[in-house]
C-alpha cells in the first residue's frame, strides 16, 4: 500500500465518481463523523458521483440514504439499492426478483438459526430484522469472536452453498451471484446508464476490510482507511493506497486528495 500522497493528481483530478464502505470508512463508533459527512457534501458539489455500498441490511440503510448526500446506497453486499427519489422519497431497487428472494429468505434463515445453534457464541446481527437479502453474525460490533469462530461461521455458510464475507464487525451469508463489484456495476447501469468496467480508471474506492477485498483487486484508485491495519494479515488483495487517518478522518483525507487535485 502506498501513501495517499502518491496517488497522482491527474488520475484523482479526472475521477467520475466515490464508492465507499460505510462501517468504519465513513462512521466512527458507529456513527458518521462531521468531517466524512462534509466530505461526502464537497464531493457531490463538485459534480461527482458518490455511492455508498456496505454489507447493512436496507432497513438499517434507509435513514442514511435519505438524509445523506449521496446518489445511493447499494445494500446487503449489492442486493438492493436505495435511490432519493425528486420527492425525497425513497425507491428500492433489487438485483433479484421477489419469488427468488423469497425463496432465498427462507432457505437463508434456516441456515442462520442452525449456526446460532450450532458454533458456539454465534449470533445474529442486531440488524439482522432489517435484512431482506442476506443473513449476518456478528463479531465485533456487539459480540467478539474469535477468528477461529469468525472462520466456522463462514465454513457453514459455505457448505450450505452460501457465498459469505467478512466486513469489520459482521459476517455475511447470501444466496445469489451479487456482491460489491456486482452492485458498483449495477447501479451505475440503473442510474446512469454507463458501463463501470470501460471507464473503471475514472473512479476511486474507498474501504477497510476484508469485504472490500474484490473492489480493491478491481479498482486502480483504491483506497484503505488507516484501520485496514487489523485486516492487512487476512487481505490476499491490498488496497493501492491508504490513509494516514482512520475511519471517518480517512475518508475526509480521501475526499481532499480528490478535490485538490480538481
Amino acid at each position: 500500500m502506498l501513501p495517499l500522497a502518491q496517488w497522482p493528481p491527474e488520475a484523482r483530478g479526472g475521477l467520475l465518481g466515490v464508492f465507499t464502505d460505510i462501517d468504519d470508512t465513513l462512521t466512527t463508533g458507529g456513527a458518521i463523523t462531521p468531517d466524512a459527512l462534509r466530505a461526502l457534501a464537497d464531493l457531490k458539489a463538485a459534480g461527482l458521483h458518490v455511492v455508498a455500498i456496505t454489507g447493512r441490511p436496507v432497513g438499517w440503510s434507509e435513514p442514511f440514504a435519505a438524509a445523506w448526500p449521496i446518489d445511493s446506497i447499494v445494500a446487503e453486499n449489492g442486493a438492493v439499492a436505495l435511490v432519493r427519489q425528486s420527492d425525497g422519497t425513497l425507491a428500492k431497487r433489487y438485483q433479484q426478483d421477489a419469488v427468488v428472494r423469497a425463496a432465498n429468505f427462507a432457505r437463508m434463515q434456516e441456515v442462520l438459526a442452525r449456526i446460532e445453534r450450532e458454533v458456539p457464541g454465534a449470533v445474529r446481527a442486531t440488524d439482522s430484522p432489517g435484512r431482506e437479502c442476506d443473513i449476518s453474525i456478528d463479531h465485533s460490533e456487539f459480540t467478539q469472536l474469535s477468528d477461529a469462530q469468525i472462520d466456522k461461521v463462514v465454513m457453514r455458510m459455505r457448505g450450505e452453498g452460501m457465498h459469505a464475507t467478512v466486513s469489520s464487525i459482521h459476517i455475511n451469508g447470501w444466496y445469489g451471484e451479487h456482491n460489491k463489484l456486482e452492485g458498483a456495476r449495477w447501479i451505475v447501469r440503473e442510474l446512469w446508464g454507463r458501463d463501470l468496467d470501460r471507464e473503471i480508471d475514472r473512479w476511486a474506492y474507498v474501504g477497510d476490510s476484508t469485504n472490500d477485498q474484490l473492489m480493491f483487486d478491481t479498482f486502480a484508485h483504491s483506497i484503505g482507511v488507516a484501520n485496514i491495519a487489523r485486516f492487512v494479515p487476512h487481505l490476499a488483495h491490498l488496497p493501492r493506497y491508504v490513509t494516514q487517518g482512520e475511519r471517518g478522518a480517512g475518508f475526509a483525507e480521501v475526499a481532499r486528495a480528490v478535490l485538490d487535485a480538481r
